[in-house]
């Protein structure tokens, strides 16, 4: 994982592409993370003759999108060439990104696995010559299963 310059960045970020490069096409730290969610379809039944209750069962589950904001990660241009991938080979060009969450002390406190990612968005910062603007201002990933591992710091 990207080492920490800050202790405001309190996400660890590392995205595998196997279509872009073998190595991790992003390591990086990040202020904040939004949109970690799972909604699961319920859908209802009603049993002939039993007017008192309906059987509820549990349906597809749909999954979010990621948001991170306000990161830095190491100069490369593998996010963009991710982005070119996408369009040209949209099936071969899916990540994995794995994401960790540290507490005040640093310490791992949990490790979520996103699975066959899509980054639908990437906003370069306001570029100036006098501000130390950060590297991606916003990264935005789809994903298609999500699975959650207590960090290392809580074993």
């Amino acid at each position: 994982m990207a080492s920490t310059p800050f202790t405001a960045f309190n996400f660890d970020v590392e995205i595998h592409v196997p279509a872009i490069s073998p190595a991790p096409i992003c390591g990086g730290v990040f202020s904040e993370c939004d949109g970690l969610e799972a909604t699961m379809d319920v859908k209802s039944i009603r049993e002939g003759g039993n007017n008192s209750r309906q059987i509820r069962l549990i349906g597809p589950v749909s999954y979010g999108a990621v948001t991170l904001k306000r990161g830095l990660t190491e100069a490369s241009a593998d996010l963009w060439q991710w982005v070119e991938a996408q369009q040209s080979q949209p099936n071969l060009s899916r990540g994995t990104a794995t994401i960790v969450f540290r507490g005040a002390d640093r310490a791992e406190a949990m490790v979520v696995t996103l699975d066959r990612c899509l980054l639908t968005k990437l906003k370069a910062p306001a570029l100036s010559g006098k501000d130390g603007a950060v590297a991606i201002e916003e990264l935005q990933l789809m994903y298609e299963s999500m699975s959650f591992e207590p960090g290392a710091g809580n074993e």
